[in-house]
């Protein structure tokens, strides 16, 4: 769809369920709740939707946000490249034909829902958000603009990964004009790391595993080490990026563990490696400097077939 027949498409309905993943970060919220502050204002019903509940770290992008109850009409994705990664809690929308419209940044998008808006080259679905709104000429709050300038900021690393573009800067500069507090959002999102994500960091630090000649570094989180630290999941968001922190690293992977036998693979590289490429050999995808995918078995039988893998890029 183009962005003009996305404005009709929101004009001539009227009750929006708007779809975030699983483990969200701050552009899948970001979006979603630009989105919904967006359509509130023109006079519809939305609601957000995400299968593990919203991170307090988050609060201040949904200040004032209450679900309502009312007949679902449309279906909107945002920030999603497969509905697998809506997770159990949203299991009924991963069916075929439950998603209307899915606007996404991700090169590896599965293309599942009906309608969709999907840009690989930009820096996040918050960005893609922010231009729509644009073109469409309906004024917007701050309140959206703090929510479109949080998505944006946290998924370029605060404008320092390489998927920062020159409309990622362009698009924050008018975002600021809005008058939020973007440096207290950033001290939040960078800056302020509770005793609980320093203790985690501390852990994987120290037992960093390191292969193909030190090119190659791989942590590993594991529930029972989750659990000692204390905190909720949306603090390991960042994290991933400590293995390529390491001089001379080139691939950096981070293997959290999600259930008894199920672990959530991380992978951040350098420009040398697709990280995209690595991950869609057991079903998952990105972007090409960071991706992800799921991996089913033991630590160890999970360890040795992403170190198999790996060995394969000749590092």
């Amino acid at each position: 769809m183009t962005f003009e027949e996305i404005g009709r498409f929101l004009e001539e309905h009227d009750c929006f369920t708007i779809l975030t993943h699983r483990s969200p970060d701050g552009d899948t919220l970001g979006a979603g709740f630009a989105l919904w502050n967006y359509l509130s204002d023109m006079g519809k019903k939305a609601r957000v939707l995400n299968g593990e509940g919203f991170p307090d770290r988050y609060a201040f992008m949904y200040t004032g946000y209450e679900p309502r109850e009312f007949t679902e009409e449309c279906v909107i994705a945002v920030d999603i490249a497969d509905p697998n990664l809506l997770g159990s809690g949203l299991a009924e929308y991963q069916q075929e034909g439950k998603i209307d419209l899915c606007i996404d940044h991700h090169i590896s998008n599965k293309n599942y829902a009906k309608h969709s808006y999907v840009d690989g080259k930009a820096s996040a679905a918050s960005l893609i958000l922010y231009q729509l709104f644009k073109a469409l000429g309906r004024p917007i709050s701050r309140q959206i603009a703090v929510c479109l300038y949080t998505g944006i900021a946290t998924d370029t690393g605060c404008f320092k990964y390489e998927n920062t573009t020159p409309e990622a800067h362009i698009a924050a500069a008018e975002l600021i004009q809005y008058g939020f507090g973007f440096a207290i959002i950033n001290r939040m999102m960078f800056d302020i790391k509770s005793k609980g994500r320093m203790a985690a960091e501390h852990f994987v630090q120290a037992n960093m595993e390191f292969y193909c000649h030190d090119r190659c570094a791989l942590i590993a989180l594991t529930t029972e080490i989750m659990e000692k630290c204390g905190i909720e999941s949306a603090e390991f968001e960042g994290i991933a990026s400590i293995p390529l922190s390491v001089e001379g690293v080139d691939l950096g992977i981070t293997v959290k563990q999600r259930h008894e036998d199920v672990f959530k693979i991380s992978v951040r590289t350098t420009e040398k490696l697709d990280a995209a490429a690595f991950c869609r050999q057991f079903g998952g995808g990105g972007h090409i400097r960071a991706a992800g995918c799921e991996i089913k078995g033991t630590l160890e039988e999970v360890r040795e077939k992403l170190l198999a893998a790996a060995g394969e890029l000749g590092l």
